[in-house]
C-alpha cells in the first residue's frame, strides 16, 4: 500500500520530498535542491582543527591552570602589613628544621626526642607572641599503649607519643573543643616533608596567628601532633580513646598528605554533619573539595587511609579530612623533601586552615553537634573560585527535576521538528529511538576499542607508558574513545542523508539521545545513593539550557545557527569536568605505581577515560557531523592512536625517571626458620623477598644478581601459615 503525506510524493531514492509548483520547476531541479540543502547543512572541513583546538585550549589554559593556581606566599617582611595573616615563609623555615632530623620513624630518636623538642620550642615561640590577656595555652605529651582492629588486622602499639596543645580563650566555660590533627612521624625511607611535615608546620603557624589575635574564639582549639600515623594510625587511636581532652573534642580538621604540596583537597566530610560544609564554604578562601573524591576514597579506589577514620569510628568525632595530593610520585620515598614543595602550598593550605579553625571554633553548633546531624551532603568547588554544596535530599530533588526538565524540552523539540518539516511526530520519535540505539552501540564500541588498547599495551609489555608523560593518555585512550563515539552515527547519517528530515534535526536528535541516556543514568545513580551523580546532572542542565535557548529563539529550526547555543553552553561544564578529571589524573597516576602487580593500571586509566570522554565530549562529538568529511576526521583520531602506541614504545614511553618518577619495590632480607610441633627445626632458608608495587614486575630483574634463580612462593602458600613470610603489614599479606 502506498501511503503518502499530503502535499508530498515519493522520489526515486525512496525519501519524501514536498511538491514544488510545476511552474517553478526546472529540469533536474530536484537533484539541484537536494545537493544545495545538503551542502548548506555542513561547515567546511577545514574548520574542524579550529573546533578541536578551541576545546583543547580551554582544557590547557583554563582547567589545568585553575587546578594548579596557588596564591602568592607571604614572607616575613609582609608580616608588618599583614599581622593577622598566615605567613608562608615561617612555615617553610620550620619545615626545614623538622626535616633536618632525617626520617622520623616511630621509636627513633628523631621522632621521639628531636621532633618533640622542635614542637616544644615552636610552641614556646607561640607563647612569647601570644596575647596573654586573651588566651591560655596548655601543653601535654601523651605516652600510650593499646590495640584496636584496623580493617581486618589487630593493630597493637606500646609507648607511642603524642604532642598536644590546647589554646583556650581566657575564662571560657566551654567544654566543646575543635581538634586539629596532623602526624609528625615519617616512613623509614624518607624525611616526610610532604607527608606530613608540611601540615605540621602549617598547624604551628595557624596556632601562632590565632594566639596573637585579640579576638578570642567561642571554643578552645586542640592541636594534636600525633607521633605514630605510619604504623598505621596508632597515635590518633591513643589520643581519642585515652587522652584527657579527647571526650571534649566535638569536631575535627584532619590534615594529611598523599603527595608533596599543591592545593589540599577536602575529600571527606561529616559524616552526617552538613553544618561543617557550611563553614567550609563561608571560611575557606581557596576552596578545593569534591564529593566524587569522597565516594572514591570510601570505596577504597584510592589505596590509602587517614586518621580521620579513627576519629570517626572511635570518637565518634565528625570533621573535615583534607590532604595534599600533588606529585604523589615522591610519596613515601626519599625524594619527599622540602625543596620540591611549591611555596604557594603553605599559603593556600595555611589560609584555609586558619580561616576554618576560626570559623568552626566560633560555631554555635559545636555546643552540641548531635543536634545538627542531618545527613550527607553533595559538594564541589568550581575551578577553585567558589564552593557549591547542598544536602543529599536536595541533591536528589535537583537531579530528578533537571532530568525531567530535559526530557520535557526534548519532547517539545520533537513536536517542533514535526511541525516545521511536516514529518509525523511518531516518525520523529521512531527516528530518535533509532539514533538512541546507535548512540548506545557507539558507546559500547568506544568502550571496547579503548579497553582493547589497554589490554594490548599490557600484552606487549608496555603498561604505564603514561606514568611520566601523562599526555600520552590523550592519544592512547581518548582518541579511540572519540572515534568509537562518532563513527557509527556518522556512517548512519551519511547513508540517510537523502531523507527529508534535515541533517541539523538528525544531529539534534543524536544530541537528544545522549541527553536521554545521561538522564536515565542520573536517575538510576541517584536512586541507589550515588551522590556523585551531580556530575551527570551538570551535563544535562547546560544542554537543557542550550535547548531552551534554541527553542525560544527559533534557532532550533536553522540549519547551522542552532550550533552556537549548544557550543557556548558546553563551555561551562566542559572546563569544570576537565578541571575535575585533571585533578583525578594528577592524583591517581602516581598511585598506580603502588597498586600492585595483580592490577593492570591501564585498565583503571582506561575506565576513567571512558567516563571523562563520555561526559566532556558526549555533546561535542555529534557536532562533528556538521562539518564536511566527518568520517575522515574520525578516522584521523584512530590514526593518532596508532601514532601514540608507537611513541609509547620509544624511550618517551618508559614510565620511570630518576628522582621524580621512580618505581617501587618492597625488598626484605629474609631469614626463615620452620619448626615442627615438637619445636624441632624442620627447615631453614634465607633470601630476598621481593614484592612489586606496580605492574612492571620484570623491571627489577636486571638489578638483582642471580634473578634467574628466583622462585614463586605459591608452594609455600599452600603448605605454610601466611606463606611462611614474616610480614607485619596487612596489605602485604593481601598482596602476596
Amino acid at each position: 500500500m502506498d501511503v503518502r503525506q499530503r502535499g508530498s510524493k515519493p522520489n526515486p531514492r525512496g525519501s519524501i520530498e514536498p511538491f514544488l509548483d510545476k511552474k517553478q520547476k526546472r529540469p533536474g531541479q530536484d537533484h539541484y535542491l537536494l545537493k544545495f540543502v545538503y551542502s548548506k547543512q555542513k561547515l567546511h572541513w577545514y574548520w574542524v582543527p579550529a573546533f578541536i583546538t578551541f576545546w583543547l585550549l580551554l582544557y590547557s589554559l583554563v582547567s589545568i591552570r585553575a587546578y594548579h593556581t596557588l596564591p602568592r606566599p607571604l614572607t616575613l617582611k609582609d608580616e608588618l602589613k599583614h599581622s593577622d595573616k598566615f605567613i608562608a615563609e615561617r612555615a617553610q623555615q620550620n619545615l626545614v628544621k623538622l626535616t633536618s632530623f632525617g626520617p622520623r620513624v616511630v621509636g627513633s630518636d628523631a621522632n621521639e626526642k628531636k621532633t618533640i623538642e622542635f614542637l616544644f620550642n615552636a610552641v614556646s615561640e607561640v607563647k612569647s607572641q601570644m596575647d596573654k590577656s586573651v588566651w591560655d595555652i596548655e601543653v601535654d605529651t601523651q605516652i600510650a599503649s593499646g590495640s584496636y582492629i584496623h580493617w581486618e588486622m589487630v593493630n597493637m602499639y606500646q609507648s607511642i607519643q603524642n604532642f598536644v596543645v590546647k589554646l583556650s580563650p581566657k575564662n571560657t566555660n566551654s567544654t566543646s573543643y575543635l581538634l586539629l590533627n596532623s602526624h609528625s612521624d615519617s616512613v623509614p625511607g624518607g624525611v616526610g616533608a610532604g607527608d606530613d611535615g608540611a601540615m605540621v608546620v602549617i598547624m604551628l603557624e595557624a596556632m601562632r596567628v590565632i594566639a596573637k589575635s585579640n579576638k578570642p574564639t567561642r571554643h578552645p582549639i586542640v592541636f594534636l601532633f600525633n607521633g605514630a600515623e605510619e604504623n598505621p594510625l596508632q597515635a590518633s587511636h591513643a589520643f581519642i580513646t585515652q587522652h584527657k581532652w579527647a571526650k571534649n573534642c566535638k569536631a575535627l580538621i584532619n590534615l594529611d598528605s598523599a603527595g608533596s604540596g599543591g592545593r589540599e583537597i577536602l575529600f571527606q566530610s561529616g559524616p552526617g554533619h552538613p553544618w561543617l560544609m557550611k563553614y567550609y564554604k563561608q571560611a575557606a578562601p581557596h576552596p578545593f573539595a569534591s564529593t566524587v573524591a569522597e565516594e572514591m576514597f570510601q570505596r577504597h579506589v584510592i589505596p590509602s587511609d587517614t586518621d580521620f577514620r579513627i576519629f570517626r569510628d572511635h570518637g565518634p568525632v565528625p570533621g573535615l579530612d583534607m590532604a595534599h595530593q600533588y606529585n604523589g610520585y615522591v610519596y613515601h620515598t626519599k625524594y619527599d623533601v622540602v625543596d620540591i614543595i611549591p611555596n604557594g602550598t603553605y599559603q593556600s593550605t595555611g589560609d584555609n586552615v586558619l580561616s576554618l579553625a576560626k570559623a568552626i571554633a566560633n560555631a554555635p553548633e559545636l555546643d552540641d553537634t548531635s543536634k545538627h546531624a542531618e545527613g550527607h551532603t553533595v559538594y564541589y568547588d568550581y575551578m577553585g573560585s567558589f564552593l557549591v554544596f547542598y544536602s543529599e535530599t536536595e541533591g536528589i530533588i535537583i537531579n530528578v527535576l533537571v532530568s525531567l526538565a530535559a526530557l520535557i524540552c526534548i519532547g517539545i523539540s520533537y513536536a517542533t521538528m514535526s511541525k516545521v518539516t511536516g514529518y509525523p511526530l511518531l516518525k520523529i520519535i521512531n527516528k530518535s529511538i533509532t539514533l538512541f540505539g546507535i548512540q548506545i552501540l557507539s558507546t559500547l564500541l568506544a568502550i571496547f576499542l579503548t579497553f582493547a588498547v589497554a589490554i594490548f599495551m599490557d600484552w606487549v609489555r608496555l603498561p604505564m607508558s603514561w606514568f611520566t608523560h601523562s599526555w600520552l593518555i590523550l592519544g592512547l585512550y581518548f582518541c579511540p574513545m572519540i572515534f568509537g563515539l562518532g563513527i557509527l552515527p556518522a556512517s548512519y547519517l551519511e547513508k540517510s542523508k537523502y531523507e527529508r528530515l534535515p541533517l541539523s534535526f538528525k544531529v539534534q536528535l543524536l544530541l537528544h539521545s545522549h541527553c536521554i541516556y545521561l538522564a536515565v543514568l542520573t536517575i538510576i545513580l541517584t536512586s541507589i545513593g550515588i551522590r556523585s551523580a551531580f556530575v551527570l546532572m551538570i551535563c544535562i542542565l547546560f544542554y537543557t539550557f542550550s535547548l531552551i535557548i534554541n527553542l525560544a529563539t527559533q534557532l532550533h529550526n536553522k540549519p547551522l545557527l542552532w550550533i552556537i547555543p549548544v557550543a557556548l553552553c558546553q563551555i561551562f561544564p566542559f572546563v569544570f569536568l576537565a578541571y575535575l578529571s585533571h585533578g583525578f589524573f594528577v592524583a591517581i597516576i602516581p598511585m598506580t605505581g603502588r597498586f600492585g602487580a595483580a592490577v593492570n593500571p591501564d585498565l583503571i586509566v582506561c575506565a576513567f577515560t571512558v567516563l571523562v570522554a563520555t561526559l566532556t565530549t558526549g555533546f561535542l562529538v555529534p557536532l562533528l557531523n556538521m562539518f564536511r568529511k566527518t568520517k575522515t576526521t574520525l578516522w584521523s583520531f584512530l590514526a593518532w592512536t596508532v601514532i601514540f602506541i608507537i611513541i609509547a614504545a620509544t624511550p618517551l614511553g618508559f614510565p620511570y625517571r630518576a628522582e621524580t618518577n621512580v618505581q617501587r619495590f618492597n625488598i626484605l632480607n629474609t631469614q626463615r626458620t620452620f619448626y615442627n610441633f615438637d619445636n624441632t627445626i624442620r627447615k631453614q632458608d634465607s633470601g630476598y623477598y621481593i614484592l612489586p608495587q606496580d605492574r612492571r614486575t620484570y623491571s627489577v630483574d636486571k638489578y638483582i644478581s642471580r634473578a634467574e634463580k628466583s622462585r614463586s612462593l605459591n608452594h609455600d602458600c599452600e603448605t605454610e601459615v601466611f606463606c611462611g613470610l614474616p610480614l607485619y603489614n596487612h596489605r602485604w599479606h593481601a598482596a602476596r
